[in-house]
């Protein structure tokens, strides 16, 4: 984020919590070689970039700008997002992730935390009744720490690498 968040409103402890989760994600694979970012490390076959790009496209465009803002923008389908091009270098991949972040922050911002969606993909969800922003919010939130979680575990597969070790 470029501006300091005011953390005693509920927007900002909001924006705090999904920042610290997002800034997980990205520090899982610091100083990883671009071989292992592009390597599956589970039987699911994602990869650090996969995850990446999934929460850049799939989370923070979809449920922001799409669903909380109704902005008309390229939505991936399938497991697309999930597949990062051999020729997409890693940087562009977290630059993306940044740049869906930043919008999805000012969204965040300057929208209500009581408000309803801007649209509400019915295909999609059926007839599971649609959310408020704040509710969105804590969706992401949820789902980008469990990301952050998977992204350790793969971490510790490949380097023995541990963020926090809470025994001896």
């Amino acid at each position: 984020m470029t501006e300091p968040v005011d953390v005693d409103s509920e927007v900002g402890a909001l924006l705090r919590a999904l920042q610290q989760q997002r800034d997980r994600v990205v520090e899982t694979f610091a100083g990883l070689p671009d071989e292992v970012l592009r390597t599956p490390v589970l039987p699911s076959g994602w990869t650090y970039l996969g995850v990446v790009q999934h929460l850049a496209l799939d989370v923070e465009r979809f449920w922001f700008q799409f669903v909380v803002a109704g902005r008309e923008v390229e939505l991936s389908t399938g497991d697309q997002a999930w597949q990062v091009p051999a020729d997409r270098p890693a940087e562009q991949v977290v630059q993306l992730y940044r740049d869906e972040a930043a919008r999805t922050d000012e969204i965040i911002s300057g929208t209500p935390l009581d408000a309803g969606p801007a649209a509400w993909p019915t295909e999609m969800f059926g007839d599971m009744p649609s959310r408020v922003l704040r509710r969105t919010v804590l969706h992401v939130i949820t789902e980008t720490a469990a990301h952050a979680g998977q992204l350790d575990a793969a971490r510790e597969l490949v380097d023995g690498h541990q963020w926090l070790v809470l025994t001896d």
